[in-house]
C-alpha cells in the first residue's frame, strides 16, 4: 500500500520519477492523472501513491503504449474493482502464444466463449486492450466476436446458451468502460434506449459508450424503456436527441410506435440497429433519422444532427388494408393460433417447439402489417426452416406450415386478412 499523504512538492516528484514538468502538467490537465493537492499557498502536493502512479504511467509507455491509453487502461482496472499499482498487469493464459493480429484475438475470443471458459475469454480482453485502444478492440472483437456467434446461433451451430453467455461477458466489459470513461465536455444531451421489447442492448450500449468516449453528455436507458419513459426523462434532462436501436423485426414495430409517439410531441428521434441493415426500406417508415449501418455513420449523423438541427424526413404512410389486417388479426388472433395448432400437431415438433414457432410466427405477422410490408418476414421464414432442419423435419413442413396458416386466417378474418393471403400464396407449392 502507498501512503495517500500529499507530502512532496514538484520539485521532489520529477527528481524522483525523471519526468519533465511539462510532462506533468500536460499529464493532469488532459487526464487528471495524478491528482496532486495544493498546499496553502497555491503548490502542488503529491503523496507517495501520486508517485507511484507516475511511474506506473511511464512504465505502460515503455511497454509501447501511448500515454492515453496507459490512462484507460488504469481507469479499466479501476472499473473492474482492482488496483493498478497492487495487481500485475493481465497476461495470457499459460501455453499461449500472444497475437497482436485483432482477427486472431476474436477468434480466439469466440472459442473461449463458445467453451464457456470465462477465465480464457477475460485474459484475451485483457491482452487486448493492453495492446489496441479501446475503441478498436470494442468494435474488432466483441461487436464483430457477437455478430459471428449470433450468426452461427442464426444457423444452429452455437446453442443460445452459448450466445447468452458471450453477450453477458461483452456487456460486463461494456459497462465496466462507460462507468470508467470521462466526463463530458459537450453541453448536448443525448439520451439513448431500445424501444419496448427490445432486449438485445449491446449496439446501443458500445453506441452510447464511443459517444462518450467523444465527449458527449450521453444518457444510456438500457433495454425495454416504454414510450412514457422515453418522454418523461427528456423532460427532467432537456435532452436534444433520442436515439433508438432496435435489432429484430417484431422491435422495429415498436420502435415505429415509439418515434412516431415521440415526434408528435416535436422530440427529435434518430434510429439504427440490425433490422435496418437488413431490410433498407424500413428506414422510410420511421419519422427520424437514420443513422447508417454503422458506428462510424451514425458518429457522423449524430454530430450533423446536433450542429444543424436539420428537421426529419416525413414518413410514408402504411396502407390502409395493412392497418384493417392488423386490427382483425390481433382481434381474432387467440382463435387463429387454436385452429392452426389443430391442423399442424402432426408435424414431428414437441409440443413446446411447436407453440414458440407459432408465437414466433403471429409476432412476426403483427409487425410486418404495423410497418406495412408482408415481404419483411421473408427473412425470419429463414431462420424457421433452418430450426426445422435443425429438428430433421421434412423441407415440405414449412410450405404445409404457412398453408394451415392462411386456412386458420381465411377462416376467422376471411377478407380482411388479405395481405396475409396474398403474402402466403407466393410460397404455395414451394418445398
Amino acid at each position: 500500500m502507498y501512503d495517500t499523504t500529499p507530502a512532496f512538492n514538484l520539485k521532489a516528484v520529477l527528481r524522483e520519477t525523471g519526468l519533465s514538468a511539462d510532462a506533468l502538467r500536460a499529464w493532469e490537465r488532459r487526464y487528471g492523472l495524478p491528482r496532486p493537492q495544493r498546499s496553502a499557498g497555491g503548490h502542488r502536493l503529491y503523496s507517495e501513491r501520486d508517485i507511484a502512479t507516475i511511474k506506473w504511467l511511464m512504465a505502460r509507455q515503455r511497454d509501447g503504449l501511448s500515454i492515453s491509453r496507459a490512462v484507460e487502461l488504469w481507469n479499466e482496472q479501476l472499473a473492474a474493482g482492482k488496483d493498478p499499482l497492487a495487481a500485475p498487469l493481465p497476461s495470457p493464459a499459460p501455453g499461449t502464444a500472444p497475437s497482436t493480429n485483432l482477427d486472431r484475438l476474436r477468434a480466439q475470443w469466440l472459442t473461449a466463449c463458445l467453451n464457456f471458459d470465462e477465465r480464457q475469454a477475460e485474459q484475451i480482453l485483457n491482452l487486448a486492450f493492453s495492446l489496441y485502444d479501446v475503441e478498436a478492440v470494442c468494435k474488432d472483437i466483441l461487436q464483430k466476436g457477437i455478430a459471428e456467434i449470433g450468426e452461427l446461433w442464426y444457423q444452429n451451430r452455437a446453442t443460445v446458451q452459448q450466445e447468452h453467455f458471450a453477450s453477458a461477458l461483452a456487456l460486463r466489459r461494456l459497462d465496466s468502460l462507460l462507468a470508467a470513461s470521462p466526463p463530458a465536455v459537450r453541453p448536448q444531451t443525448l439520451l439513448l434506449g431500445c424501444p419496448p421489447n427490445e432486449w438485445h442492448t449491446f449496439t446501443v450500449l458500445l453506441l452510447a459508450l464511443l459517444l462518450r468516449r467523444r465527449g458527449w453528455n450521453v444518457i444510456y436507458l438500457g433495454a425495454n424503456v416504454p414510450v412514457l419513459q422515453f418522454q418523461e426523462t427528456i423532460a427532467l434532462t432537456r435532452a436534444q436527441l433520442v436515439i433508438l436501436v432496435a435489432q429484430q423485426l417484431t422491435t422495429a414495430a415498436s420502435l415505429y410506435e415509439t418515434a412516431h409517439h415521440l415526434a408528435s410531441h416535436h422530440i427529435r428521434v434518430a434510429f439504427g440497429g440490425r433490422i435496418f441493415n437488413i431490410h433498407p426500406s424500413l428506414t422510410r417508415r420511421i419519422p427520424g433519422h437514420y443513422l447508417g449501418s454503422t458506428m462510424d455513420e451514425a458518429f457522423q449523423q449524430i454530430e450533423t444532427l446536433i450542429l444543424t438541427n436539420s428537421p426529419p424526413r416525413q414518413p410514408e404512410p402504411v396502407e390502409e388494408e395493412f392497418g384493417i389486417a392488423l386490427s382483425w388479426f390481433q382481434s381474432h388472433r387467440p382463435q387463429i393460433e387454436a385452429t392452426f395448432h389443430q391442423h399442424i400437431q402432426n408435424l414431428g415438433l414437441s409440443h413446446i417447439d411447436l407453440l414458440a414457432k407459432i408465437e414466433f410466427f403471429g409476432n412476426n405477422i403483427a409487425a410486418a402489417l404495423q410497418l406495412g410490408d408482408m415481404s419483411l418476414i421473408d427473412h425470419e421464414l429463414d431462420w424457421l426452416q433452418s430450426l426445422l432442419e435443425a429438428n430433421h423435419v421434412p423441407a415440405s413442413t414449412l410450405s404445409r406450415f404457412l398453408q394451415a396458416y392462411a386456412h386458420a386466417v381465411d377462416l376467422h378474418i376471411n377478407g380482411s386478412g388479405k395481405p396475409i393471403l396474398d403474402w402466403i400464396e407466393r410460397f404455395k407449392g414451394e418445398p
